[in-house]
């Protein structure tokens, strides 16, 4: 799964120094980034004994967001890069990882691997101190996770692609679904909460969008729908009303669709246009979820009407409790700091912002826990914090798990994503949620999908 949102980088801040409230240092970017962070207060945990926090003095750590930040999928890598900024800036403030400061980094792939291979070689050659990867979307992950693991950097993917459920890379993790999975829970949203009987596809041509277009048509077959039309939508291109009559012509009851940049817009407004006005129902992917992608979507074919037309499928994601609020506060720090981006409380909803985050935060405890910033030494304690070990404390901060841990504690993160479990592959999904938009572009869960639905489907 990718996780699309289609603001652009903005140019970088001067580089701070870490004082008595330490500020996320970025450093300048490989190609693009977005604007720096401010300052948040660390969350003190409620369960252990607080922690004094002293400014980090040794060496600058860099967390590298891998990802599109030009081209089609100019979305991802900004998106990423907010996550990376609040997390690695309320790492910081609560002392940092073992007296070194986070900072964040921009890579960008352009969303295709002929440009990934050398962007990423260019990162190891101009980069020290490089200990962690974010980002990598389906777009260029087959072509540089195996450049990644050689070097030996751990990394957290937002890749769906299924050649990564069997294939083993040891620096390898994910927190987010496969592809086909998530196809797997629109045909479940379809079929069993708004009961549809016609389905048609609407995907872009990229590499990530057409990921879902197989597992869907196979979903939609076992599910005893019936596929009336499918449509692949060229991201370079300008109008759609071929493919938007094809689709009017075919009468679905649904629409499943993700497609990037002005395209998902362009395509709504012409078919509205040939369906004499009236919006045919879509279900998206969890890229759908972000806040640019309604505010293109809302603009052209209404709020009000996208609202009452839209749903999608997403990984269930905590809304209240100590996770969420840590979480909150170090993702709403950047508001104002990213651009234009529409409702920035969507964010709180986006997967790329929780599951980047508690990535994020997995790495920096498996080094305070390891007592190494190696990567060779601290990835085997991501599983360790990620499921726990019996009598393992839960923690849902940074600062709460450096308090048990050096009060001699073993501990078991839980954030915003809720708790984990890695399989032997390093992958960890959870439970599917159904989505959708208020009319102001916030983001409200409609239910669960329970997994009964899910594995009747697949």
């Amino acid at each position: 799964m990718t996780d699309r949102n289609l603001q652009r980088p903005s140019r970088d801040g001067a580089p701070r120094r870490p004082g008595a409230r330490a500020l996320t240092r970025r450093v300048p970017l490989a190609f693009a980034s977005a604007a720096a962070a401010v300052s948040l207060v660390a969350v003190a945990s409620p369960a252990t004994a607080s922690v004094t926090a002293k400014a980090p003095t040794g060496s600058t750590l860099v967390v590298a967001d891998v990802a599109p930040f030009t081209g089609t999928d100019a979305a991802l890598g900004p998106t990423y890069l907010v996550s990376c900024d609040g997390a690695t800036n309320a790492i910081n403030l609560a002392g940092g990882v073992l007296g070194h400061e986070l900072a964040c980094k921009g890579v960008d792939t352009r969303g295709d691997p002929a440009d990934a291979v050398p962007a990423v070689r260019q990162m190891y050659a101009s980069t020290s101190n490089l200990k962690l990867v974010i980002g990598l979307t389906s777009d260029e992950a087959a072509s540089v996770v195996p450049i990644i693991n050689a070097n030996k950097t751990v990394m957290f993917g937002m890749t769906g692609q299924s050649e990564f459920d069997h294939t083993h890379f040891p620096y390898f993790y994910r927190l987010v679904p496969p592809d086909l999975a998530e196809s797997y829970a629109m045909v479940a949203i379809a079929k069993y909460d708004y009961h549809y009987k016609k389905v048609a596809l609407a995907f872009g041509n990229d590499i990530g969008s057409q990921t879902f277009v197989n597992p869907a048509i196979q979903s939609i077959k076992k599910a005893g729908l019936k596929l009336v039309d499918n449509e692949t939508l060229d991201l370079s291109a300008t109008t759609f009303r071929t493919e938007a009559a094809k689709i009017v012509a075919a009468h679905p009851d649904v629409i499943f669709t993700e497609a990037l940049g002005p395209t998902e817009a362009a395509f709504l407004t012409e078919l509205k246009q040939q369906n004499g006005g009236k919006m045919i129902p879509v279900i998206g992917t969890s890229a759908t979820i972000s806040p640019d992608w309604f505010k293109s979507v809302a603009a052209a074919v209404g709020a009000s009407t996208l609202a009452s037309n839209f749903a999608a499928d997403n990984l269930v994601v905590e809304t209240t409790g100590p996770a969420y609020t840590g979480f909150k506060k170090a993702i709403l720090a950047e508001k104002g700091k990213v651009g234009n981006t529409g409702n920035f409380d969507t964010y709180l909803s986006a997967p790329g912002a929780v599951h980047l985050y508690d990535g994020i935060n997995l790495a920096a405890l498996a080094m305070v826990a390891s007592k190494s910033t190696n990567p060779s030494v601290f990835r085997t304690w991501i599983e360790k914090i990620g499921n726990g070990v019996p009598g393992a404390v839960v923690v849902h901060t940074f600062a709460q798990g450096v308090a048990a841990l050096k009060a001699g504690k073993s501990i078991r993160y839980e954030g915003p994503g809720g708790p984990t479990s890695f399989d032997s592959y390093h992958d960890s999904t959870g439970i599917f949620q159904v989505d959708k938009y208020t009319s102001s572009g916030s983001v409200v869960v409609a239910q669960n999908i329970p997994s009964t639905q899910i594995r009747a489907v697949s």
